[in-house]
């Protein structure tokens, strides 16, 4: 019962848990990123790539429209 339990929320944590983080990671980050830091998120994004095909239907992020002043 314990090594179900133990799949259960390893399964949780890969499917759901992290991928919210790099998801939120990447909103924050994309526009200022470094290069290096751009080839980190490239990495997070393939190795966790089932969760955030998982969540991708929910979120939008879109940029935000510009204020042009008159």
């Amino acid at each position: 019962m314990i090594v179900a339990l133990l799949y259960l929320i390893l399964a949780g944590a890969y499917l759901l848990v992290i991928p919210i983080a790099i998801l939120l990671y990447l909103k924050q980050r994309w526009y200022v990123a470094t290069s290096i830091e751009r080839t980190f998120m490239y990495f997070l994004v393939f190795f966790f790539f089932p969760g955030l095909l998982v969540l991708s239907p929910f979120l939008n992020f879109r940029p935000q429209r510009r204020q042009i002043e008159v």
